[in-house]
């Protein structure tokens, strides 16, 4: 049989501090050995790149000197020229042929053949003449018609009576003295009878008998522009008594 032997705590122990160890010692060697890397790789490691290098200058713009060409005439004023041409042209006019026609030389070369020259002439023959409208046509307005109705005084009226019947005196008035005038406005129709009467003033007992006398009274019809026409006037009836 074979013996199991167990290990104790204090030897798990130092066993695990001695691995410890050697895994630190392994990872401080290159650390301490650090003089055996070479110079020249170390340098490049530690060296940063060296920049870009920059870019080239744009080339130069060369500025050509414009040629200023003097005027003749600055602002309407003739100047002096500073340099004298080597030739000097001349115009030369074409000679026209003069018409042995009536007109005037140098007239619109547009103009009406055989004209007199006349610029404003030339342009009026050549505008196109304007028509004017019809006159419009006169529209005869219709009279307005005769008014149906017209006021006339009563004098008038009275001329133009064909009829009038005297008022009774009524019994009662006389026995009792009254007299007096009674208005009445009337209203006369196209054929000249009474139409309408309103009473405007009087005596109470003297009314009636007027009304009722009034009332067959006859005029001549009132014409007006030839149409008969309404009347409208004021007819007065007088009581008197005698002795």
């Amino acid at each position: 049989m074979e013996k199991h032997v167990t290990k104790k705590p204090g030897t798990l122990a130092i066993s695990f501090l001695l691995q410890v160890v050697v895994v630190i010692g392994i990872l401080l060697l290159p650390i301490i050995n650090y003089y055996d890397i070479p110079m020249t790789e170390l340098s490049t490691f530690l060296v940063a790149p060296p920049p870009p290098p920059s870019p080239p200058p744009p080339p130069a713009q060369v500025v050509k000197p414009k040629k200023v060409i003097p005027k003749e005439f600055d602002a309407g004023v003739l100047t002096q020229p500073q340099k004298i041409p080597e030739k000097v042209a001349i115009i030369e006019e074409d000679s026209t042929p003069v018409s042995s026609g009536p007109g005037v030389f140098g007239g619109v070369p547009t103009g009406t053949p055989g004209g007199n020259g006349d610029v404003l002439t030339n342009i009026i023959s050549n505008v196109p003449s304007v028509v004017a409208p019809p006159p419009a046509p006169v529209v005869k307005k219709a009279p307005p018609p005769p008014p149906q109705r017209i006021r006339v005084g009563g004098a008038v009226q009275r001329a133009r009576m064909l009829r009038q019947v005297q008022p009774q005196y009524p019994q009662l008035a006389r026995n009792a003295r009254i007299q007096g005038t009674v208005k009445l406005s009337a209203i006369i129709g196209k054929d000249g009878s009474i139409q309408e009467l309103q009473v405007l003033d009087g005596h109470p007992l003297l009314i009636p008998a007027a009304i009722q006398a009034v009332k067959e009274w006859r005029y001549k019809p009132t014409l007006l522009n030839g149409q008969a026409v309404e009347v409208s006037t004021q007819i007065d009836v007088n009581f008197t008594l005698s002795g």
